[in-house]
C-alpha cells in the first residue's frame, strides 16, 4: 500500500467522538483521527512490516499515522539518527510510549538512548528515556542486572523533575525495574527510600507510589515464585 492509500483508509476509520475522550487522557489531538489503538494494530498487521512506508507515514504528522509507523517499522533498519529525530517530534505521551514500547526497545541502541534521553531537557524526549527503561525492564530478557542498576542511579538523580509526564515515567521505570527480579527489587526499594529523603514534591510522590507497590505481598510473592522456577 502507498502512503496516500494508508491515509485515506485511516480517515475512513476516524471517529471524532473518540477525539474528545483522548483529550480527557491528556493526549494531544490537533492532528488526531480518534482511531482506537487495537484497530490500528489490526490494520498494521494487514499492512505488514515496511521501513520506508513507516518513514513516509511519520512525515504526515497525523497522530494515528505516526502510531501506525511505529507498529510497521522494522527495528533492524532503525538507526540512532531516526530515533533522535522521532524523539524530537514527540508531542504527546501516547506517541512517545507506543514508539518506545513497540519499536525503539527492539533496537540495539535502546539502552544507550535510554541513558542519553533521561538527561534531556525536552519533556517528551526525557520521558522517552524513562519509558525505555521501564519497557526494557519488562521485555529485555538477555541483559543482566548491571544496566538496570545504572538506570536506578539516573532515576534517583532525575527524580526532582516536577513535569507530570516526566515524573510519571520516572516512577514507572523505578517500579518495573523493581519487579524484574529479587535482586533488583531490593535495589529499587533502596533507591525509592533514598528518593523519599529528597526535599521535592515530585521525588516524594515517585518514592511513595513505588514503595507502595514494591512492598506489596503480591509483588514479593510473584518474584519469589519466579526465582523458585529458575
Amino acid at each position: 500500500m502507498k502512503p496516500d492509500q494508508i491515509i485515506h483508509q485511516l480517515k475512513q476509520m476516524s471517529n471524532p467522538q473518540n477525539v474528545a475522550g483522548m483529550v480527557r487522557f491528556g493526549i494531544r489531538t490537533e492532528s488526531a483521527l480518534g482511531i482506537p489503538v487495537p484497530e490500528l494494530r489490526k490494520f498494521a498487521r494487514e499492512v505488514g512490516s515496511n521501513h520506508l512506508l513507516a518513514q513516509q507515514l511519520w512525515q504526515t504528522n497525523i497522530h494515528e499515522a505516526r502510531l501506525l509507523a511505529a507498529f510497521i517499522d522494522d527495528p533492524r533498519q532503525v538507526n540512532k539518527q531516526q530515533m533522535e529525530q522521532w524523539a524530537l517530534d514527540f508531542n504527546s505521551w501516547d506517541i512517545c510510549d507506543q514508539v518506545c514500547n513497540h519499536l525503539f526497545r527492539k533496537t540495539p541502541f535502546a539502552h544507550q538512548m535510554a541513558l542519553k534521553w533521561s538527561r534531556a531537557q525536552a519533556e517528551f524526549v526525557k520521558r522517552a528515556g524513562f519509558v525505555l527503561m521501564a519497557v526494557l525492564a519488562v521485555h529485555d530478557k538477555k541483559s543482566g542486572d548491571q544496566p538496570f542498576l545504572d538506570f536506578l542511579k539516573i532515576i534517583q538523580q532525575e527524580s526532582q523533575d516536577e513535569r507530570n509526564f516526566v515524573k510519571k515515567a520516572v516512577n514507572w521505570a523505578l517500579r518495573q525495574i523493581g519487579k524484574r527480579n529479587l535482586s533488583l527489587h531490593q535495589a529499587a526499594l533502596k533507591t525509592a527510600e533514598q528518593i523519599n529523603q529528597i526535599d521535592s514534591k515530585s521525588a516524594g510522590w515517585i518514592a511513595t507510589d513505588a514503595l507502595r507497590e514494591l512492598r506489596s505481598e503480591k509483588i514479593l510473592s510473584k518474584l519469589k515464585t519466579a526465582r523458585d522456577k529458575q
